[in-house]
C-alpha cells in the first residue's frame, strides 16, 4: 500500500472513525483502524462489534493495499503533524509515514483478521434534512434508560408512516417523543418499527457535528440517508457510513401513557422555570429529588417549591397563563431539567390532570415535540 493524501483530509477522517476503537482485551484488533485503499479509494474503517464506521477520504493511491495500524497513536500522531501533504507506505510490520521533515514509523497488523462491516440490504431506503435529524435525535436519545434490565428501553424506537417518522425514547420515568418528516420509496413501511441502540444514536450525532465543511449548519435540503435491514440500520452521510445491530425485542406501546386530556395548563416562561426549579433542586429531598408544581385557580401563577428536613426549604412563584382547575404534582427536578433543557423556546406548556398522571411539557410553537414526567406519589 502506498498512498498520499493531505493532512487534514485524514485528520477529519481519524476523528470520525477512531472514537468506536478502544481498548479491547480480548480482541486486539478492535483498537486498530484499518486502511483499506483499494479500487481508487481510501477508505478508514473501525468497529466495535456492535457499531462500524467508515470514512471515504480523498487522495491519491500509488500501491493498493490493506493494513491496520493503532488508532490512539496515528490519531495523535497526524494531529501534530504540519498542514501539509502526507505519503503513506505500508513496510513489512510497520507502515511508513513522511510529512515534511516529519517521518515515522507505526507498528500494525496485516487486515486479514479485521472483522468485516456487514453490507446492508438498501431496499428500503429513507431521506432526511440532516439538521432536522440531527436535532431530533438530540431531543430523544437522553431519555433511554441506562439500567440494562430491559434491554429494548436501551435504545431509541423508530415509527414509520408514510412520510413520517416518529422517534420515541422511555425509561419507564419520563418519556421523550419527536416526529420529522421524512422521504421514502419503499413500500408497506406503515406502522413498522425499529429500536436503535442510544450508543448508535449518541455516536451519529457526534460524527453529524464533527463532520468538516459546516455541516451542522447545512443548506437546506441537505439530507442524511439510512437503510433498514432485518436486523442492521445503515446510516450514509457525505462520505461517511454508519453501520449498527439493531435491538431485538418488542417496543412498549407507550401511547397509553400520554394523557389525552388534562384539567389544568400553564404556560410559563422556559428561563424562568429552568431557574426556579435549579434553585428549588437545592432543597429536595436526598435520594428522592422531588419538587412541588402547584397552579393556583385563578392564580395566573406557577408555584415550585421543596423542602428538605436537611437543608431547608424554597419557595418560588413565577408568573404564568394558568387554565383550568386548582392543580398540583410533584415531580423529580432531575427528569425536570433535562426536558428543559431540550427545548429551546421563550415559553412552555404543563398539562396536567392530577398528581397520579404523567405530566406534559410541549414547547409552544414546536408542535410535533412533548416530554412526560412520571409523577412521584406520595
Amino acid at each position: 500500500m502506498k498512498l498520499t493524501t493531505l493532512k487534514e483530509n485524514l485528520k477529519e477522517g481519524l476523528s470520525l472513525v477512531s472514537h468506536i476503537a478502544g481498548k479491547n482485551q480480548n480482541l486486539p484488533i478492535l483498537n486498530n483502524i484499518m486502511i483499506d485503499a483499494r479500487e481508487g479509494n481510501t477508505k478508514l474503517i473501525s468497529t466495535n462489534l456492535e457499531i462500524g464506521i467508515v470514512h471515504t477520504i480523498r487522495g491519491k493511491i500509488e500501491e493498493e493495499g490493506v493494513y491496520t495500524v493503532g488508532s490512539k497513536v496515528i490519531s495523535d500522531y497526524i494531529n501534530l503533524l504540519p498542514n501539509k501533504q502526507i505519503n503513506i507506505e505500508q513496510q513489512k510490520g510497520n507502515i511508513k509515514i513522511e510529512c515534511e521533515n516529519y517521518k515515522t514509523k507505526i507498528k500494525g497488523q496485516p487486515g486479514d483478521d479485521f472483522p468485516l462491516i456487514p453490507s446492508v440490504d438498501k431496499s428500503n431506503s429513507f431521506q432526511a434534512d440532516i439538521n432536522e435529524f440531527k436535532k431530533a435525535l438530540s431531543k430523544v436519545v437522553f431519555a433511554v434508560s441506562s439500567s440494562g434490565s430491559r434491554l429494548e428501553l436501551s435504545g431509541v424506537v423508530f415509527i414509520f408512516n408514510e412520510n413520517k417518522l416518529t422517534m420515541a425514547a422511555t425509561d419507564s420515568c419520563r418519556l421523550a417523543e419527536k416526529e420529522i418528516d421524512i422521504k421514502t420509496e419503499s413500500s408497506n413501511i406503515d406502522g413498522q418499527k425499529i429500536i436503535i441502540p442510544a450508543k448508535t444514536l449518541q455516536e451519529l450525532i457526534r460524527i453529524l457535528s464533527g463532520l468538516r465543511d459546516n455541516v451542522t449548519m447545512a443548506e437546506e435540503g441537505e439530507e442524511i440517508n439510512f437503510f433498514v435491514s432485518d436486523n442492521q440500520i445503515l446510516f450514509t452521510v457525505k462520505n461517511t457510513e454508519l453501520v449498527s445491530k439493531l435491538i431485538e425485542g418488542q417496543y412498549p406501546d407507550y401511547k397509553q401513557i400520554i394523557p389525552a386530556e388534562n384539567k389544568t395548563t400553564a404556560i410559563v416562561n422556559r428561563e424562568e422555570f429552568l431557574r426556579a426549579v435549579k434553585t428549588s433542586s437545592l432543597f429536595s429531598k436526598t435520594g428522592v429529588g422531588d419538587v412541588n408544581l402547584d397552579f393556583p385557580e385563578g392564580g395566573n401563577k406557577v408555584i415550585v417549591s421543596s423542602t428538605s428536613g436537611d437543608t431547608g426549604e424554597n419557595v418560588v412563584s413565577l408568573e404564568a397563563d394558568v387554565n383550568g382547575e386548582d392543580n398540583g404534582i410533584i415531580v423529580n427536578y432531575s427528569y425536570l431539567l433535562d426536558g428543559l433543557s431540550h427545548i429551546n423556546e421563550e415559553n412552555i406548556k404543563i398539562e396536567i390532570i392530577d398528581n397520579n398522571t404523567p405530566c406534559i411539557i410541549r414547547p409552544i410553537e414546536e408542535k410535533n415535540y412533548l416530554y412526560i414526567i412520571m409523577p412521584i406519589k406520595q
